[in-house]
């Protein structure tokens, strides 16, 4: 949005610059991007580089996790003119012994300048040489005019003395969030810790999910999320099923938040103390999994803010508090904050942002945030930016199951990751054309691949999908391998292993949901998909181009209930060139997925041999990742 927000890249990752340059006249331009982070000073200058039609370009790449900003200058390149003009007059023959001391005298003036400027002496001394050299009347000083090395020092003497003509800077310093590689490329398991003991009948605790870390690494998942995990609380606690009438043993919803034991900086004491929470941390870290937190702002109503701080809440003429509501879903547990209360600014947006950064302090880095369209966005751009510049390697994801635009604005805003529509696509051409709306094409503008990165989470204690409640073992598979292979980043909630699919009829509902009642579950139970699940994130782990959203390509298949598409690690299309057919890299994968999960399906698929500039009677070496097999194809 002419930088109004900024775009995204990881830490290393190479990405492009480009704009459109030109002025009046015939002379020759220079350009350059120049970079700098946000608490440096100093602009670091990266040369651009003409690539036809006035466009202009360089690639480059940030070392460092943060908020950078980056601007283009462009200004007319005498020397080069002049150079240029040098080379044709010489090669048609023609006296130029006025032109070579005319490039005396810019030499010269140029070193006249950069002494005013104070340029040190090495600098000037490597000037006074050359302008030696070109002051005898041997026949060397047309070489040395037309030299590279004289253009490249006349260029630094030229930047150093404050000399570049027609000078100009885009008025616009564009802003671009640099994170760590796990914002793009990471594997999630969600658990309740709650239901690890393996007894319905006893509250789980913290080290009974330390006991669960090796099978869940054992998988392949990177990142390990919990649900709040802070003080349950009493008033309006629902039961089992959502029910209003809880028993006495009922640990209600950890998402009905805050009791007179603390609130969102609280641990609910049935899990463990903070020392717990400390060594549960550690031990996943050991196992090399990274722990991320629920930052659900809701609070219940027993919730130690509604005491200390009344002025955050909109109270009923009665005074009573509103519960929670999204028709037809009613959450009689839980009451929200009112973000623009006269009491709220700034001390509520404030105590949440603390709540963050006391997380974060804890060793917690990662951050779902529940339904942040649901409140302001102007809080989320102010408390991100907050957190991410003291902790830049902070990654938030945002659950906002909403329309487009507030999905991409909270992107925009900046949020890490995003949820997405997966769950709900299920046909070939709904999957092709919403990964091409996420990817982009390659000259759109605002393209939501520079912002917006899409987490395909399978399933969620949310959402148990009506697809999966009738498809059987053989359809977790396949929204398995969507998820694995279409995105970088994907997710499962625990029992999507063991095809868990027992639903509220006619509701996208668990029933015995886990976010009222302790489960107890078995993690080898018959027709589990673990094996298919381990691979998956091996090859995720070993491929590069299964890494990301981008770089997918969709290819022809026959059969419309299959889904055939090419990752490559470089872009699906050839830069600067009308040919958009394909150009692969190093990692090229194919993947063929039956969408069908009763029957077998058949079909013919193209080899696209030409991505690897091949042609049609050519053959390539394949190997097939889910059995090992090699083949020519």
């Amino acid at each position: 949005d002419a930088g109004r927000f900024a775009a995204k890249r990881t830490v290393g990752q190479s990405f492009t610059v480009s704009a459109d340059i030109f002025m009046d006249g015939h002379d020759h331009l220079a350009a350059a991007v120049l970079v700098r982070a946000t608490d440096e000073k100093q602009w670091r200058r990266v040369p651009l580089q003409h690539v036809g039609n006035d466009r202009w370009e360089a690639s480059l790449s940030l070392p460092r996790l943060g908020r950078h900003y980056f601007c283009i200058e462009a200004w007319s390149d005498v020397y080069e003119t002049f150079r240029d003009g040098l080379k044709k007059k010489s090669a048609a023959g023609l006296n130029v012994d006025l032109e070579l001391e005319e490039g005396r005298l810019l030499v010269a003036n140029l070193a006249e300048q950069a002494l005013e400027n104070g340029v040190d002496g090495a600098v000037l001394e490597s000037s006074a040489a050359l302008l030696k050299s070109l002051s005898g009347k041997n026949g060397n000083r047309l070489a040395l005019l037309l030299a590279d090395d004289t253009a490249r020092q006349v260029d630094r003497l030229s930047e150093l003395a404050g000399a570049r003509a027609f000078l100009v800077r885009s008025a616009i310093e564009y802003p671009l969030e640099t994170e760590r590689p796990a914002a793009t490329f990471s594997s999630w398991y969600e658990l309740f810790p709650r239901s690890q003991s393996g007894d319905a009948a006893r509250h789980g605790s913290f080290d009974d999910v330390v006991a669960r870390l090796p099978a869940i690494r054992a998988m392949g998942f990177d990142t390990l999320y919990f649900p709040p995990i802070h003080p349950i609380g009493k008033k309006n606690r629902k039961g089992k099923n959502n029910s209003l009438t809880p028993g006495d043993g009922d640990p209600g919803s950890p998402y009905a938040i805050g009791s007179e034991e603390g609130g969102h900086d609280a641990i609910h004491p049935e899990l463990g103390t903070l020392d717990d929470f400390l060594r549960l941390r550690d031990a996943a870290a050991a196992q090399g999994l990274e722990l991320a937190l629920d930052f659900a702002i809701q609070c219940a109503p027993d919730h130690p803010w509604l005491k200390e701080h009344p002025g955050w809440f909109a109270w009923r003429p009665d005074g009573s508090m509103r519960y929670a509501e999204n028709p037809p879903k009613k959450y009689q547990d839980i009451v929200n904050v009112d973000f623009y209360a006269e009491d709220a600014i700034p001390d509520l947006w404030i105590a949440l942002r603390d709540v963050v950064l006391y997380w974060v302090q804890q060793g917690v880095n990662v951050f779902r945030v529940d339904n942040p369209h649901t409140k302001p966005f102007p809080f989320w751009e102010w408390m991100i930016a907050a957190v991410r510049s003291r902790y830049p390697q902070v990654i938030f994801l945002s659950e906002a199951f909403t329309r487009p635009k507030p999905m991409y604005r909270l992107a925009k805003v900046g949020f890490s990751q995003s949820y997405t529509y997966f769950t709900w696509r299920h046909g070939k051409q709904e999957f092709i054309d919403y990964l091409e709306e996420l990817t982009g094409s390659p000259d759109g503008d605002n393209r939501p691949r520079d912002y917006f990165r899409p987490h395909f989470f399978v399933n969620t204690p949310d959402i148990n999908p009506y697809f999966l409640q009738s498809s059987g073992r053989a359809g977790f598979v396949i929204r398995a391998a969507l998820a694995a292979t279409l995105s970088g980043l994907w997710g499962v909630y625990s029992g999507f292993e063991l095809c868990e699919a027992q639903a509220v009829p006619g509701k996208e509902e668990y029933l015995d949901s886990e976010k009222y009642e302790v489960r107890a579950w078995d993690w080898q139970r018959p027709g589990n998909i673990i094996e298919d699940i381990t691979r998956l994130n091996r090859i995720r782990r070993e491929n590069p181009a299964l890494q990301t959203h981008l770089g997918v390509h969709f290819l022809r298949s026959s059969n419309d209930r299959v889904l055939y598409f090419v990752k490559s690690t470089t872009p699906a299309y050839s830069p600067d060139s009308n040919d958009e057919r394909l150009r692969f890299g190093d990692n090229v994968i194919l993947v063929a997925i039956n969408l069908d999960p009763f029957n077998e399906q058949h079909g013919d698929i193209d080899i696209p041999l030409y991505g690897f500039g091949l042609g049609d009677d050519s053959r390539v070496q394949a190997e097939d990742l889910l059995t090992d097999r090699r083949f020519s194809w």
